[in-house]
């Protein structure tokens, strides 16, 4: 049976203002889904709602995967059913080293362990694809990692734990041109392995083009307004949002014509700090 997610009249709020306002996406298994929009109208909410942040309060609507209503499960729940979530701001945990962390989180999919020569044999070459540190398998998870690292570090799990649907929040930001390759690669050997299909949020368009996105989005102001291919993203990319608001007689919202606040957890990082990080 195909696994798909199906995603109907979303609405999700944070700390009591209303985020996302009435959403509908489906993805279907092996499809790979471009998430684009400005910054601040609900890419990362969606995501952080998907994977079941308790932060984010779904108000309506249903988010179904696989048959299973997702809405009823907690978070570690979401993962064993396939759901995968590459933050874009990994979280530092000392203490736990990330052979630790991902042997466990190896071991709550399988009915029993898994061997520890098997393990160690996987690590080694995830480590290997992704070009990181020998040493990753024995350091605390991300503590003292840079930017990039963190980055990476996110894909080394996934290839571990093989999910069935990832969702990657701005996972190119940060990343020079060649670790971008990289993780592209990474990406696409992955899917041609398991069939998994990915929701990608993304301003690079570069990484857009490695990974190459059958489906293009564009949320705005808490729904997807327009749906295309991977044109879509080309033309917003070299044209910006303007056409699109438009096109479709759009008033951007008031937070985009004031003063930027300082990037926040949840909050997309802005085009021209991922094109100055790439450079």
């Amino acid at each position: 049976m195909m696994k798909t997610l199906e995603i109907k009249d979303l609405h999700v709020s944070v700390e009591g203002k209303e985020i996302l306002k009435g959403l509908d996406l489906t993805v279907n298994e092996n499809e790979v889904h471009a998430l684009m929009g400005p910054n601040g109208n609900g890419k990362s909410t969606l995501l952080a709602a998907i994977m079941g942040n308790p932060k984010y309060t779904v108000t309506q609507g249903s988010i179904m995967y696989d048959g299973k209503d997702l809405l009823a499960m907690p978070v570690n729940e979401r993962s064993v059913a396939g759901l995968f979530l590459a933050m874009q701001y990994p979280q530092e945990i000392p203490g736990v080293t990330n052979s630790d962390f991902l042997r466990a989180a190896m071991n709550v999919r399988r009915e029993s362990p898994v061997p520890l020569f098997t393990f160690i044999k996987a690590m080694e070459k995830t480590i290997n694809d992704l070009q990181m540190k020998e040493d990753l398998a024995h350091r605390f998870l991300n503590e003292g990692f840079s930017g990039g690292e963190k980055k990476r570090n996110e894909i080394v799990q996934m290839e571990l734990l093989k999910p069935s649907l990832s969702m990657l929040d701005e996972i190119d930001s940060g990343l020079d041109v060649d670790a971008i390759r990289i993780v592209a690669d990474a990406l696409n050997n992955l899917r041609s392995e398991t069939g998994m299909s990915m929701i990608v949020v993304s301003h690079y368009e570069r990484f857009l083009e490695l990974i190459k996105p059958a489906f293009t989005h564009v949320l705005v102001d808490g729904k997807i307004v327009m749906s295309g291919g991977p044109d879509l993203a080309q033309k917003i990319d070299s044209e910006g949002y303007d056409w699109i608001y438009k096109e479709l007689d759009i008033v951007p919202a008031a937070e985009a014509q004031a003063p930027r606040k300082v990037t926040s957890i949840g909050t997309c990082a802005v085009r021209e700090s991922v094109r100055g990080a790439s450079k």
